[in-house]
């Protein structure tokens, strides 16, 4: 992990274009290759980042005086120009260094990963027990299914034999949906998996989240817990 506070702009260029102009910012690059651009507000949420796989150069000195790339961005004040390529698309983050005010690297080591509360373990548990909640011919892959950015709760098959992803929350809001759209990119880019669908799975999904899910595609599906634990028959109430 490396940390660096700076004054600095950031351009993005893609799909769409952005630009923050010159200010005051963390910018913090993790080992796995991300980028992200962080302002001293805004709660977790970073201004712009870049997922992996991504390509990352800097100029700086001479090189960057000399570069035909600088010369159309040409501002004595530059220390450094960060080129942050998407390595299979043409999005890219631009960032103009004017001064590095602190910076620090530390190796984190291994994540042991996300410890569950009771209840979404259970749900994970159950619903691997009772995978056809999800579908007719549902068959289950296993839980825990690992890939390079975390474990997915659950790998899944539908009748057609297409690989399901499952994301599991007690309370399902717009933090899980996009946890779910990440692990979606990384799994569709194994031919051997994709095309992998997503299912969104809580007790209760956000109306927010819900909405989102299902303009990426995503299925929602809401679970009760007492039912699928055999505590609370839904067949055997008056109401």
């Amino acid at each position: 992990m490396r940390l660096v506070i700076a004054e600095c702009s950031v351009d993005y260029e893609g799909r769409l274009r952005a630009h923050l102009p010159r200010a005051t910012r963390l910018l913090m690059l993790k080992n796995d290759g991300s980028v992200l651009i962080h302002s001293d507000g805004g709660s977790y949420k970073p201004l712009n980042w870049m997922n992996p796989p991504v390509n990352m150069h800097v100029l700086e000195g001479e090189k960057l005086t000399q570069s035909s790339q600088f010369t159309e961005l040409a501002d004595p004040e530059i220390q450094q120009l960060w080129t942050v390529q998407a390595a299979k698309s043409d999005d890219r983050l631009l960032i103009k260094i004017y001064e590095v005010i602190g910076e620090l690297s530390h190796d984190l080591g291994i994540d042991p990963g996300l410890v569950k509360d009771g209840v979404e373990s259970d749900l994970q548990r159950l619903l691997a027990e009772q995978i056809e909640t999800l579908g007719a011919g549902y068959t289950l892959v296993r839980r825990e299914y690992p890939t390079a950015i975390g474990p997915v709760d659950i790998m899944a098959r539908d009748a057609n034999g297409a690989s399901i992803a499952v994301e599991l929350k007690r309370v399902g809001d717009i933090d899980g949906v996009e946890q779910l759209t990440r692990y979606l990119e990384l799994l569709n880019r194994d031919p051997l998996l994709a095309p992998v669908k997503g299912v969104f799975a809580a007790q209760r999904i956000k109306p927010q989240a819900r909405t989102l899910a299902e303009d990426r595609g995503i299925r929602c599906i809401s679970l009760d817990y007492d039912a699928m634990r055999g505590v609370d028959q839904s067949e055997n109430r008056l109401f």
